[in-house]
């Protein structure tokens, strides 16, 4: 669903109201509606994705557009910044011809483990910034990785890339374990440590991962 966000005080529904040119948009998933998995708890998605913002905020590269957990129409749910799409780039094209820039985007997956990286949730936008987004599916404490960007599997990360690691195991284990304790609020102890433990191995090994082989390595529908 797609809101219009108001200022505070203003009201609140906006439904019937013509959306103007300056006005912020954002998406709202609210938790009850989402669709209940055999794998994940119900009525954690929303939250997954507001941890996954988190995540991507603490690497430093803006992946993630910024992402609350909010009450609103039907309860509690998950307000996402609107991302308009640049009309000019080609997502197909991207992942088909290892677009470099994706690299960021195929390790943030890595760290979050992601069940669902397709390319429909891959938003460029003028600039050549990526976003990306639909991370309700994040953050299983078993080796779940399947998306679309496995372009770089086995390859050394680049020293932006080790930088970036190094920022988030940073910020779990800093004097006050800041992101560490957001995320409590969002996500189960064990998917924590599980997180934790992933950043860890892909420091040790230096490399971006490879698939489960009791795992599928694509989503399907892949885009």
């Amino acid at each position: 669903m797609v809101v219009r966000v108001w200022p505070a005080g203003a009201p609140s529904d906006g439904f019937g109201r013509s959306i103007e040119p300056d006005d912020l948009l954002a998406v709202w998933k609210p938790t009850i509606g989402e669709r209940p998995l055999f794998d994940f708890p119900v009525g954690t998605l929303t939250r997954r994705e507001v941890a996954a913002y988190l995540v991507s905020e603490a690497l430093g590269w803006a992946i993630v557009p910024p992402t609350l957990l909010r009450d609103g129409p039907y309860g509690e749910g998950m307000l996402q910044q609107w991302i308009e799409r640049d009309p000019e780039a080609d997502v197909i094209d991207m992942v088909n011809g290892d677009d470099p820039r994706l690299r960021r985007i195929a390790l943030f997956d890595a760290v979050v483990n992601n069940t669902d990286r397709k390319a429909g949730h891959l938003l460029p936008v003028p600039g050549g910034h990526l976003h990306a987004v639909d991370h309700g599916v994040t953050f299983s404490t078993v080796p779940k990785l399947r998306t679309v960007l496995w372009a770089w599997e086995g390859e050394p990360f680049d020293a932006d890339e080790r930088a970036g690691l190094t920022r988030i195991r940073g910020s779990f284990a800093g004097a006050e374990g800041a992101l560490r304790a957001h995320l409590l609020e969002l996500l189960a102890a064990d998917e924590i440590a599980a997180t934790e433990a992933r950043i860890e191995r892909l420091l040790a090994t230096g490399r971006f991962p490879s698939p489960n082989p009791e795992w599928p390595a694509i989503p399907w529908p892949p885009y």
